[in-house]
């Protein structure tokens, strides 16, 4: 009678545990990595996702002018420097194209970053679905991603970038008057956009211009030469990809005079930077920012003379 007891007690205890290893594999609980990095909007007739690359620590501090003003603005938002930078960036489908805003770092910056094709493919689309690449300027955080080991990642796709990135970037003369910090941006250009100069596929443009329907440069120069925002348009919706016109939402909105030393002209980089802000004060369309924290949507605000940011709400649906 115990032995049926017994018997009876662990054919029980085997119905009550079965559910929860009906799911085939034993819980996780915890992995030292995030969800796949891509999020999704609508906007008019595009689709629009916002893919991650990852992040690059730095101490803005040590970069970023008015470094005090920086520090201050890191501890009052109870960060720390050094900080972790998000680098985003823009897929939009329009329905009969499909266009990639930015390519984030590659193999550039190390395993925090070059994230973009496993998220892309995450959030199924592949490298070869892609018809066109729009860089904001030839940085390597926004260029690196066109190419693995001299490969083009994305075969079928033409790159538009400002002319006056191409003739910075690509010049040798420019290189060799280039302070010592900056030739190695020189180098990372040639290795990153070369492969689709000797394929026919680079198209530069000069100044703004009408891309694709809908799809608008948006000359914003300083902090490159040809740096270059896109405004999209669908439906009468807009959202502004502007790029690298802030690195820091923690002090560069409330001081758009704070420039980074990766700027090629600050002072121009600057004025871009009021303009963009006033712009996007005055009129409320969405804005996409590069390096604002993943995914890096939301507005601008102006109160009492002060510009502030406004992250667009989580949807849980596009």
């Amino acid at each position: 009678m115990n032995g049926l007891r017994v018997l009876l007690a662990a054919m029980v205890f085997a119905l009550v545990a079965a559910p929860a290893k009906a799911g085939g594999s034993p819980s996780i609980g915890w992995a030292d990595e995030q969800a796949p990095g891509f999020y999704r909007l609508r906007l008019g007739d595009f689709k629009i996702t916002v893919l991650s690359d990852g992040t690059a620590s730095r101490d803005l501090s040590q970069i970023m002018s008015k470094p005090t003003v920086v520090q201050d603005a890191f501890r009052t938002s109870h960060e720390n420097l050094p900080t972790d930078i998000s680098i985003n960036c823009f897929l939009v489908d329009t329905g009969a194209t499909k266009i990639l805003i930015d390519t984030g770092a590659g193999a550039l910056f190390g395993a925090s970053s070059g994230h973009l094709i496993s998220n892309m493919r995450a959030s199924g689309y592949a490298p070869e679905d892609i018809n066109a690449v729009l860089l904001t300027h030839i940085h390597g955080d926004h260029s690196g991603g066109l190419t693995v080991a001299g490969r083009r990642v994305f075969p079928n796709a033409l790159v538009y970038v400002d002319r006056r990135d191409v003739a910075y970037w690509l010049n040798g003369a420019e290189k060799a008057n280039a302070a010592p910090n900056r030739r190695q941006t020189f180098e990372q250009s040639h290795q990153t956009v070369d492969p689709y100069v000797q394929a026919g596929k680079l198209r530069p443009f000069d100044g703004a211009t009408e891309l694709f329907p809908g799809i608008q440069s948006v000359s914003q120069y300083g902090h490159t030469p040809g740096h270059s925002a896109y405004m999209l348009n669908s439906d009468g919706n807009r959202l502004l990809l502007w790029g690298d016109i802030v690195h820091a939402s923690e002090v560069q909105f409330s001081d758009p005079s704070i420039a980074i030393e990766y700027d090629v002209d600050a002072r121009e980089a600057i004025s871009s930077r009021h303009r963009a802000l006033a712009a996007a004060a005055e009129t409320g369309y969405l804005v996409g920012g590069a390096h604002v924290s993943f995914p890096g949507l939301g507005h601008v605000r102006l109160e009492q003379g002060t510009y502030t940011w406004v992250p667009a709400p989580y949807r849980s649906s596009p």
